[in-house]
């Protein structure tokens, strides 16, 4: 059992049915990373060159045939950073490169399996809020997922040169405490362990079958028992 399968409480999450106001007990101080601007970016990009590392097996037979890449983590990497706040806006010219770890599956001429590992950087320049200078300082974040339909192999660089589908996401972070009223703690339901019940029909099956008094359905005869 969990939250969302038929556990009725008012203290698991939810959906909120009646007056929301109805079960508040206090306020309570939390520690979040609170998102003070983002945006999302989704492009296209043609013809990028993926330089590939760590491959696996460790020597292809080259010439390489590219099958897929795609992003092995949403976390990216963001260097580069330049913030220019804006003197007319309460915006901020946010400019930046970010990565992400590729991993990329190919054949080689030998019809052998491979992967490698590649990096994929992108430029950002766009507008957020960016809150005013304090003790605890604003973090700028990406979350990127980058996959590639399609790529031909490069003999120059033996890599692949591909088009890409990307999108972007980029933040403005800060650790805070913030005071939020609650409902109290959570209830947690008991765990409902998974079972595929392979035996369930086998179960319940009688030990002996059922005895049949009188005539037979399918027969004139008269059975014995």
């Amino acid at each position: 059992m969990s939250f969302y399968s038929n556990f009725q409480s008012d203290k698991c999450p939810g959906s909120v049915t009646g007056n929301p106001l109805n079960g508040l007990v206090e306020k309570v101080c939390i520690q979040v990373e609170k998102i003070f601007d983002a945006c999302i970016q989704q492009r296209q990009i043609e013809n990028y060159t993926l330089t590939l590392t760590d491959l696996t097996p460790a020597d292809p037979t080259y010439p390489l045939t590219f099958v897929s890449a795609r992003s092995l983590s949403a976390e990216a990497t963001v260097s580069g950073l330049s913030i220019e706040r804006q003197a007319d806006k309460q915006c901020a010219r946010v400019q930046a490169t970010v990565s992400v770890p590729v991993e990329v599956l190919y054949t080689d001429a030998a019809g052998v399996d491979g992967s490698a590992a590649a990096t994929v950087s992108m430029p950002v320049d766009v507008l957020l809020f960016v809150p005013a200078p304090s003790i605890i300082p604003f973090t700028v974040k990406a979350v990127v997922s980058v996959v590639a339909p399609d790529g031909t192999y490069d003999a120059e660089t033996q890599g692949f040169v591909v088009s890409l589908c990307a999108t972007v996401i980029l933040k403005i972070s800060m650790p805070v405490e913030l005071l939020v009223p609650t409902y109290g703690y959570c209830v947690l339901p008991p765990a409902q362990e998974y079972s595929q019940e392979v035996c369930s029909g086998f179960f319940e099956l009688p030990l002996y079958p059922q005895s049949h008094r009188g005539g037979c359905k399918n027969c004139n005869n008269t059975c014995n028992n």
